[in-house]
């Protein structure tokens, strides 16, 4: 590779030219520079901090007292000190009892009672107490009250023991004036003619066809066959399940009632 060397001359050297000035701006100004510090005030604010500005300034002339040291808990807060509760209903209170070296003594109270003789009457015209009826139930003698253990026939001394109780008697006489009530209602309609009362011999037969009724369809079902397996003996297994419980409903009803009426 071949370097191009420097040359000295040059048909462009030949022409003059003329130094190509450059046009200076205006330096800025700001329309506030009066408003602001001039740096040689920060500067001399910058030198006054500079020796003392790790550690503040020196206090060399502090008014320190040795006796005046931070004692223990002198800079906790101070409450306020607590002042007696007020309760509404102290005013309703009355004033307390006085005691007995408050209260004045009595002096020169004297009395005639006897107490020797009082008491002496007293137990002498005293009834003498029965004593306690208990039971004891242990070869260590432990007592208990006789009238508490249930041994004592309380109930039975009593002075309605074995009548009967006023609310049965109530309740008898309700149904007894309901039952009277009823019967006039259908002598009512049976005088009418709407009604007919079956008499008891009439029961007796209607009872009586019922159960021989039961009977033959009881002896029919029990002739049945144990496996139903066609159709007709289904039908009639069911048939005769039918009418034994029917039968059945009308003997508990006339055996029931022993008043019908047939309208």
């Amino acid at each position: 590779m071949v370097q191009r060397q420097p040359v000295d001359e040059s048909i462009y050297a030949l022409i003059p030219r003329r130094p190509r000035e450059s046009e200076k701006q205006e330096r800025y100004v700001s329309k506030n520079k009066s408003n602001l510090v001039g740096e040689s005030v920060v500067d001399l604010q910058r030198s006054k901090k500079e020796s003392h500005k790790t550690m503040g300034l020196a206090n060399e002339h502090a008014d320190v007292d040795p006796n005046s040291f931070t004692k223990k808990r002198s800079g906790e807060p101070k409450l306020k000190e607590l002042s007696k509760p007020h309760y509404p209903s102290e005013d309703r209170k009355k004033p307390p009892v006085p005691k007995v070296k408050d209260a004045p003594p009595l002096m020169g109270i004297k009395t005639t009672k006897n107490f020797i003789t009082t008491n002496a009457v007293e137990n002498i015209m005293a009834v003498p107490k029965k004593p306690a009826a208990n039971l004891v139930d242990t070869r260590h003698g432990d007592a208990f009250p006789l009238e508490e253990s249930g041994l004592v026939p309380k109930y039975r001394n009593k002075k309605d023991f074995g009548q009967t109780p006023s609310y049965i008697i109530k309740r008898e006489e309700e149904m007894k004036r309901a039952q009277e009530e009823y019967d006039h209602y259908v002598k009512e309609h049976m005088r009418r003619g709407a009604m007919k009362q079956i008499t008891a011999q009439e029961h007796d037969q209607i009872l009586q066809g019922l159960k021989k009724n039961w009977e033959d369809a009881m002896l029919q079902y029990q002739c049945l066959p144990v496996v139903c397996d066609n159709l007709y003996r289904k039908h009639t297994k069911e048939r005769l399940e039918a009418q034994l419980k029917n039968i059945e409903r009308d003997i508990e009803l006339f055996e029931k009632h022993k008043m019908i009426y047939v309208a």
